[in-house]
């Protein structure tokens, strides 16, 4: 070697073991920063959650037989490799925003709790690292079909949809519920009972034979309204127009959504028994069937009372109805589309019954977002997302409508009558007049109404139009044939019911 050459290969071995001596230096540095910021102890200092730690440490994840604890980042992120650093990255900085820009005591934590939210920060790759045997010998015959389906469903279905409460405990994580043990929360009415006259159309209350449970319903007039919204309702959607004027005649409608109180009336009387019901899906038998029982907690551990009935389907509040005609003489249904929207306006034409306008109640727009919305008004007949506590609320805990109805908009959405189309709108001419309408002949998934304690304020709305998504709503139920009385993925709808005018009243019109 030229000894000119070797100061600049001498130079250049002491620049490169720098730089290596550096280099490993920072993998040092970088792997004890990884290993300091995924302790229990760090999470706990940025976490926004007020109750998160509270919930850990008494769940089955801290306190167990084996007596192995379950840490933070062994839900919270991938078990290894680049995707456990780049989720470490967003998680962490989305935690210190929320902590450092955010009123942590004004965010609806048990609606962030939900699977909906939870499937964005626990991995299945992570339960399965731990849970690696998903059939133990102590498992039960219920969880083999369930894991067995899993594994059909791998992708679609996650370990939470059916273990959401085993990393944090939830008082209202309840595996098991008896629908024949009854809750009844009795409530005195001031309304008659139904008159016998067919000509007298006023408020009754209708009891149920057998039991104290009783429901009012809400006599509301005939006549013509505008139904569906105008191009200039802000928020509205394709589906909802063009609008065309509808007549409707004299009905009944029920002040409230059926309650757990009614339906379990109905499920005492008509539970089938055994795993599958060979009756409920023999479409040549036609009789008043009653459902099997529920997979899991129908009502999420919410409560039942007085609350409304959800996670049922279409066809079990369509059974609920022949029952209920059956029991009381009285011919009761769902209602239509047109008679669902007719009642909830209640004489107005504003997109609320209420006053205000939607962009008012929203949070899709920025400037909401920013300076808050403004619920004065919407708080005081809606039960929605920014007030709803992420699950179902009492009846009789708002104003009514102008007809007498409660949580028409918001507490749970509600099935209607109707098949659903998207433009079932378009069939009716400008000079129309349809006395009645019942929707398309036929279809796939039926119509609801409403909103829902989930709905941001724009859902709102007296035209709102929602479809049921069957299929969907079904997903985790590992059942073979899957229930036709129960959803598994579905907590926000439930249904009233309406019973028809059959005296002489006039239709009044109410342009």
């Amino acid at each position: 070697m030229s000894r000119k050459l070797l100061p600049f290969f001498k130079r250049a071995m002491n620049k490169n073991l720098f730089f290596f001596a550096v280099g490993i230096l920072a993998v040092f540095i970088g792997h004890r920063v990884i290993e300091y910021t995924s302790t229990d102890r760090f999470c706990d200092l940025c976490h926004a959650h007020p109750h998160v730690t509270e919930s850990w440490k008494a769940s089955t994840h801290y306190v167990n037989k084996s007596g192995v604890v379950v840490h933070c980042v062994e839900c919270h992120l991938p078990p290894e490799g680049w995707s456990y650093l780049t989720e470490k990255v967003r998680l962490g900085i989305k935690d210190v925003y929320g902590t450092v820009f955010k009123d942590v005591s004004k965010i609806d934590w048990e609606t962030k709790g939900k699977v909906v939210y939870a499937r964005s920060f626990t991995y299945d790759e992570s339960c399965v690292r731990c849970h690696a045997e998903l059939f133990s010998l102590d498992l039960s015959e219920k969880g083999v079909d369930a894991h067995v389906y899993y594994f059909h469903k791998k992708g679609e279905v996650l370990c939470i949809n059916c273990h959401l409460s085993v990393g944090h405990y939830s008082e209202e994580a309840i595996v098991e519920v008896d629908l024949t043990t009854p809750k009844p929360e009795p409530r005195k009415t001031t309304l008659p009972p139904k008159p016998e006259s067919p000509e007298v159309f006023i408020d009754y209350a209708q009891s149920i034979p057998g039991s104290d449970v009783v429901f009012e319903m809400i006599a509301i007039p005939g006549g013509t309204f505008q139904m569906g919204s105008s191009n200039s309702e802000s928020y509205r959607r394709e589906d909802e127009g063009p609008v065309y004027k509808v007549r409707v005649s004299p009905f009944w409608m029920g002040k409230t959504e059926v309650s757990w109180d009614e339906w379990e009336i109905y499920y005492r009387e008509n539970v089938t028994s055994g795993k599958y019901a060979s009756i409920e899906n023999n479409p040549n038998i036609d009789a008043v069937t009653g459902p099997t029982p529920p997979y899991g907690a129908p009502d999420q551990g919410w409560g039942r009372g007085s609350r409304p009935a959800i996670t049922m389907t279409h066809h079990a509040a369509m059974k609920y109805c022949e029952w209920l005609s059956l029991v009381t003489g009285d011919k009761y249904r769902l209602p239509t589309e047109a008679e669902w929207e007719y009642a909830c306006r209640g004489s107005t034409t504003t997109p609320c019954f209420f006053e205000g306008e939607p962009s008012k109640f929203t949070r899709k727009r920025w400037v909401n977002r920013i300076f808050g919305v403004d619920t004065t008004v919407i708080n005081q007949y809606a039960w929605f997302a920014l007030n709803g506590k992420g699950k179902t609320n009492p009846a009789y805990s708002k104003k009514s409508n102008p007809f007498g109805l409660l949580h028409m908009l918001g507490n749970v959405r509600e099935f209607c009558l109707d098949w659903y189309s998207p433009d079932a709108y378009t069939q009716m001419g400008p000079e129309d007049l349809p006395v009645d309408p019942k929707g398309p002949g036929t279809g796939r998934e039926h119509v609801i109404r409403g909103g829902s304690f989930q709905s941001d304020g724009a859902e709102l709305r007296s035209a709102a139009r929602d479809h049921t998504r069957h299929d969907a709503w079904l997903l985790s139920d590992p059942q073979s044939p899957k229930s036709i009385w129960w959803y598994s993925d579905c907590y926000d709808v439930g249904f009233r019911v309406v019973s028809e005018y059959k005296g002489k009243q006039s239709v009044a019109n109410n342009n």
